[in-house]
């Protein structure tokens, strides 16, 4: 069975697995079998992350949170299930088996996208820089934390999963001026962002279209947390309802 370590970028996307606070880059355990690092954003706070969570004799990692989307078919609150991270042309591995399998079950409740998720340094602000990205990598979504803990996962000669849904399509993206008012975990700075809406910088429809994006997307992480458990199905074993209904069988002759 999979010990498993969980690195999440953002408080908000932590709270999807278990609704208290985190201390930042700590590693709490969330479950019998599942250990939590909240790394904040970037690609080298989610690799100290990972590496603190290998300390603990994990067996897995997962990275788990928002992406962006790069694809025009991807909408907020859809699920991507990477078969591949990509991560400066290096194409990084996941445990298909597993994925595979949380795949079959998601799909059953969510819109659930496959294909390459890559990597970006910083956060997309324009469709141009998506579009751009899309096309270099192939990819169809992109965030700043998974290929950094997959990369650790290769080295150690773990199992890896990414487990991540769109916050903003191709034709939205959140504007550069708001990165100034958001913290590492993802929180907001209040004052800053009200700076923001009295200059005009950041307008309100668009502070109200981030958040319904952040909505949906927590709630499709959510989903995953209530039909799978924390452990993401790695326990799950597809012979349970044959061996269920051949004891149903018996029980009834």
């Amino acid at each position: 069975m999979k010990i498993i370590g969980v690195v999440t970028a953002l408080k908000s996307e932590a709270n999807c697995l278990v609704d208290k606070r985190f201390p930042l880059y700590q590693v709490v355990d969330i479950g019998d079998r599942t250990s939590l690092c909240l790394s904040s954003i970037g690609g080298s706070a989610a690799r100290g992350a990972a590496l603190k969570l290998c300390g603990q004799d994990i067996n897995a990692l997962v990275s788990f949170g928002v992406s962006a989307a790069l694809d025009d078919k991807l909408i907020p609150g859809d699920l991507v299930l990477p078969e591949a991270i990509m991560l400066d042309g290096e194409i990084l591995p996941v445990d298909m088996e597993w994925r595979d399998r949380l795949h079959g079950i998601m799909s059953k409740h969510a819109t659930v996208t496959s294909g390459i998720l890559t990597s970006c340094e910083a956060p997309l602000t324009t469709r141009a820089q998506k579009l751009a990205l899309g096309e270099a990598t192939g990819a169809c979504a992109a965030d700043m934390e998974s290929a950094a803990v997959a990369k650790v996962a290769a080295d150690a000669g773990i199992s890896f999963l990414a487990i991540r849904a769109i916050v903003d399509p191709l034709e939205f993206s959140p504007p550069e001026a708001l990165m100034g008012a958001v913290y590492p975990d993802g929180s907001v700075d209040a004052i800053q962002l009200i700076k923001l809406v009295l200059n005009r910088s950041v307008s309100i429809v668009t502070l109200i279209h981030l958040a319904l994006g952040m909505h949906v997307a927590r709630s499709a992480l959510t989903e995953v947390v209530q039909k799978t458990g924390l452990t993401f199905a790695s326990d799950y074993m597809p012979y349970r309802e044959a061996e269920l209904s051949e004891s149903g069988s018996v029980n009834n002759e």
